[in-house]
């Protein structure tokens, strides 16, 4: 019964999700709705990125690289052989790719398995090393790949990136991905493979000792995260409908890492606050960087203000919850009835 009822409620709340989607589509500005496009990407981004840093416990730096694997190919595949024979003007596009056009939804999923098998060849020789050589190796790739993309310029055009994409991604696209992303993850947290992710994160040893076969634990978190991370950046491209190798720098991995953290490592819960709480308020400090008057005083704009104010706010979380906002825990209904049920008792 118990299960029914969290059942219930789960898809009521997805549902109120959605609904709050079609009122923003229909009374929101454009870009209040592209933010919540972009907060629904990140929040894919950012959980899946948590299932092998926070869950597992390794400390990769790869998201930048996988997302740029799945921007490329998605693009790619969804440009008419028009545009591919317009826009590679150094060097003509391979003839394999040249006259490749699919629609959206084929080309995510190709996306996806296609960094998905990049993540698993790749899962071999990184997992080899654990901690600090772990992040390098993996912020190698990250390195790597961003190098690729400028040299293979009858793949995806150098530097010059590819233009004119489809702007297919739209606030439904965003959103049911993120959910599937979220149902699949926490499916995963919650199942006897998280169970030995938690024992790896905990005690890798431990779990080796215990008969814990780690390389294709870490390899399955791996490959579920470099997955959904391909699929995140197919839609990444199709929503700015624009794309270079400048765009997967460090940073983006750098922004996943700071939500992660800030939520708590190994908490979709906090995943999901952190990554609205990311998103939102860098956009809504914006306000900070324009000319403005406080008690008659005139404050000019000062560019990049912004980011010194959100580095402090990070800092004081950070001081004051340093497992972040949730830490390892997660919300539940029970968690909440049980609460309400205490409030109401002590009432």
């Amino acid at each position: 019964m118990k299960l029914d009822r969290n059942n219930i409620l789960t898809t009521i709340s997805i549902l109120l999700i959605f609904l709050f989607a079609w009122y923003g589509s229909h009374h929101f500005t454009p870009y209040a709705m592209r933010i919540w496009e972009n907060t629904a990407i990140f929040l894919m981004l950012a959980a899946s990125y948590n299932l092998i840093n926070g869950v597992t416990g390794q400390f990769s730096l790869e998201p930048n690289g996988f997302v740029a694997i799945g921007a490329y190919v998605a693009a790619i595949l969804t440009l008419t052989p028009a545009q591919k024979e317009a826009m590679f003007i150094i060097e003509p596009m391979v003839p394999w790719l040249a006259h490749i056009h699919m629609s959206f939804l084929p080309s995510l999923i190709i996306a996806g398995i296609i960094t998905a098998i990049v993540g698993f060849l790749l899962g071999f020789p990184v997992f080899r090393v654990r901690g600090d050589y772990l992040a390098i190796v993996t912020l190698g790739f990250g390195l790597t790949i961003r190098v690729i993309s400028n040299n293979t310029i009858t793949i995806t055009n150098g530097a010059l990136g590819l233009k004119g994409i489809a702007s297919y991604t739209n606030i439904w696209w965003c959103l049911g991905w993120a959910v599937l992303s979220m149902i699949v993850i926490m499916r995963i947290v919650d199942s006897a493979f998280g169970r030995a992710m938690k024992a790896i994160r905990d005690d890798e040893d431990a779990a080796i000792a215990m008969g814990i076969n780690t390389l294709w634990i870490k390899q399955a978190a791996f490959v579920t995260a470099a997955f959904f991370e391909g699929v995140g950046g197919g839609l990444l491209a199709h929503l700015i409908t624009t794309i270079s190798p400048t765009m997967f720098t460090f940073f983006l991995t750098f922004q996943l890492l700071i939500i992660i953290v800030v939520g708590g490592l190994g908490s979709m819960t906090g995943t999901v606050i952190a990554t609205i709480l990311v998103i939102w308020g860098s956009e809504l400090l914006r306000a900070v960087e324009q000319p403005m008057d406080i008690f008659g005083v005139h404050i000019p704009g000062i560019p990049g203000m912004r980011m010194v104010i959100f580095s402090i706010i990070l800092i004081v979380i950070m001081i004051f919850a340093r497992e972040g906002i949730m830490g390892q825990k997660e919300f539940s209904w029970d968690w909440l009835f049980s609460k309400l049920k205490r409030k109401g008792n002590n009432a």
